[in-house]
This record gives structure tokens, sequence and C-alpha cells, in this order.
């Protein structure tokens, strides 16, 4: 009886035994909602670099080649702002004050030169027409009186102190009237007019230059005191660009180099032109010099006095390490270039020296190295290496987009 009970209870665990094991295997068979992943050939990111294969590299057109030495056109760097020469903007005042009359112009408005702008009142300018007119009358008397006593002293019949006087009288009185007559011409009055008793009392103003009215100070009905602005007019035209030029660069600089401009606050716009004076004296004491440059079709590009600019003075040419503009690729503020580091072997994950093959299973790791930019030129750019490669390196010459853009999608994957 004892032994039944023994037989029994080793047939009840060894059953025991095989349920957990049958539970525990289907546990860890997949269930049938979940998706297998499906397998897709990506480039593998690994902190050595980018490795891709020979078919990525094929299917992209990736290429290699050397940093090269080009001979590309050497520029210098600098900045300044749009200026207008002298001669070309003018402040409008007057001689003589008064109040305002009219004004006939708006600020932003094209005037030509000798275009009326506005009349000023002023009751002093009848007293200066009468002080002419009188004037005009005395001359006549004197020259007449001149005349005559210059006749009795050609005949001997007059006497030479007479005739000293009258001549005395007569070039004052003239000397008179010919100030008076400049005196009305520069307020704007014809002194014909005058002469015969035309007389006015407004002044008339015009533009002494052909620009873009600016600010306009008066109003009418307001005072306009003399030699105080009424208005001022720019003609930008002819504006041109000064630039700062640092004294590491000055001797590189000269007239008639090419200059090639960037708006900054326009879309980076480019416009060019030309160096046509050089500052010999340093500007206070920053150690630079002004370079002065015309644009050309400076009428024609809508430009502004103050505006400010970037530019690249084209001083020659020079031997600068380069590679193919689409060498150079832009990554979180800073410019890299990629290279071969090695390539790995299909069976082997030890390092191989760089070589050619055909073989489908090697892999090419490619790393990328932070250069700074310089010129660009013919389809190059002039690079500087923040760290030293070796100098027989092979960088990918085109195709570095691709790998950086593997670069980025490999790392949000890992992420």
């Amino acid at each position: 009886m004892i032994r039944f009970h023994s037989i029994k209870y080793k047939a009840t665990f060894a059953l025991s035994i095989t349920i957990l094991i049958l539970f525990a295997s289907c546990s860890q068979q997949p269930k049938p909602g979940d998706k297998e992943e499906t397998k897709h050939e990506k480039p593998e990111a690994k902190s050595s670099g980018i490795i891709l294969s020979k078919k990525q590299l094929d299917a992209v057109g990736i290429q290699l080649g050397d940093i090269e030495e080009k001979n590309l056109k050497s520029v210098v760097k600098a900045s300044g702002q749009l200026e207008v020469p002298p001669q070309n903007k003018a402040e409008v005042t007057l001689l003589m004050g008064g109040v305002v009359n009219q004004v006939f112009v708006l600020e932003g408005q094209h005037i030509n030169k000798g275009q009326q702008l506005a009349t000023i009142e002023n009751n002093q300018l009848i007293q200066l027409q009468q002080d002419y007119m009188t004037a005009q009358s005395s001359l006549s008397y004197a020259t007449k009186e001149y005349e005559r006593q210059k006749e009795l002293n050609d005949a001997n019949a007059g006497v030479g102190k007479v005739f000293q006087q009258s001549e005395s009288a007569f070039r004052s009185e003239q000397a008179k009237v010919a100030a008076l007559s400049r005196q009305l011409r520069q307020v704007g009055v014809n002194p014909e007019s005058a002469a015969h008793g035309r007389f006015i009392t407004q002044i008339p103003v015009y533009a002494p230059i052909s620009g873009t009215i600016g600010k306009i100070a008066i109003q009418t009905g307001s005072y306009a005191e003399p030699a105080r602005p009424l208005m001022n007019i720019i003609d930008n035209s002819k504006v041109h660009c000064d630039l700062v030029v640092y004294e590491k660069d000055l001797f590189k600089v000269k007239a008639g180099q090419q200059v090639y401009f960037t708006l900054t606050n326009q879309n980076n716009r480019e416009i060019t032109g030309k160096i046509y004076g050089v500052n010999q004296s340093f500007e206070n004491e920053s150690k630079a010099i002004i370079a002065h440059a015309i644009i050309e079709e400076a009428a024609k590009s809508n430009l502004i006095q103050g505006m400010y600019v970037s530019a690249l003075i084209d001083v020659g040419k020079q031997t600068a390490r380069a590679v193919p503009d689409e060498a150079v690729v832009k990554a979180g503020g800073k410019e890299y270039i990629y290279y071969l580091a090695r390539i790995n072997g299909p069976k082997s994950k030890k390092e191989k020296v760089v070589k050619d093959t055909d073989d489908a299973d090697y892999r090419s790791v490619f790393e990328k190295a932070e250069v700074v930019t310089g010129v660009t030129d013919l389809g190059y750019t002039e690079i500087r290496l923040v760290k030293e490669l070796p100098v027989d390196i092979k960088i990918v010459t085109k195709g570095a987009f691709y790998i950086l853009s593997s670069e980025s999608a490999t790392g949000e994957d890992e992420e």
C-alpha cells in the first residue's frame, strides 16, 4: 500500500514538470500579432565613422580624390557702408530770413536742379530792391557827369580836379550797383525787374542740385532763419562705398582692383565695383584706412546712403589648398569634408590597408574633418584643415552630402 502511493506521487511530480516546460516554451514563441522586422540595407554608424558598402557607393556615385593645390584668386575681406560724394548732397539755406509762404515739394520727391522749392516772405527785400533802383539812378547821373568832364578834360577846357571827382563818383556808383545786383541775385530776385520798379516781396528758393528731397524742416507760416537748413537734397545715383581695410592688408589694396559687394540687409544681394582711391592716413586709432570704391550701375541698384555692406577685394592670384565645391558640407554651423579612413574586410574585423577591391562585402569607412573655407573660384573652394590629415588621404569629392545625410539618419536611429 505504501509503495503504490509512492509510485503515484512520482508520476504526478513528473507530469507537473512537463507542463511547466511546455508552458515556458510556448511563452517564448512569437505571438501571431507580432510583425517581423523588415531588413533594409542602411549605412552603419559607429564611433569610428560612417560605413558604406560598395553597392551603396556605386548607387550614389560617390567619388574620391585628393586635396589639390589650386591657383585661386586672393581676396581681402572688408566691410563698410555706402556714402554719397559731397557734391551730390546739399542743404538748402537762405542768406536772408523770412516767413515761409509756400512749400512746393514733399519728402521723398525727386526734383531737378533749379526747380522752385518754396517761397519766403521778407519785407527787407523791398528795401534792397529800392536801394538798387536808387543806385541805378545815381549811376546814370554819375556816368553822364563823368563823360562830360572827360570831354572837357580832353579839350583842356576843364579843371582836372573836377574831372577826378566825377570819375571817382562814377566808379563808386558803379561798384554800388554791382554789389546790390549780386545781393538780389543771391536771394533769387532779377535785378532788371527791380531797376524798372517791379518789386517783389517773396524770396524764391531753388534747388541747387538734382536729387531726392530728404528731411523738410519748415512749414507754411514758420520763420526760416538765415543759414539754417530748410531741407536737404541727396543724389544717390553717384553713391560709392567706403571700405575699412586694416593694417595687415594695407599694401595689398590698390586703385583699379575689382570689388564684390554683399548687401547684408537686402538678402545678401551682390553687386560689383572697383577701387578708385585709398586714403593715406589711419582712421583715428583703429589702425585702419578707408578704401573708396565706385559701384557699377549704382543708379539702377536702388542704393541708399548708409547701407552696410560686406566686400571681397580681388587682389590677385595665389596658390591654395582647395577641394571641389560640393566636397564641403555644413552641419551645426561648421563646415566639414569627408575622407576615407579605412576599408574593412568581409570577414575580419581588423583594419586593412586602403586598396581597390571589387568585393561587394568590403565596407568603406568614412570620417569627417572640420575645415575653414576661404575664397571660391573656378568650381573649387579654398580650405584650411582645423586638424591636419595624412598627405595621401583620399577625400570625398562627390557625394559628400549623401554621407552627411546618412550620418544624420543613423544618428537619429541610434537615439
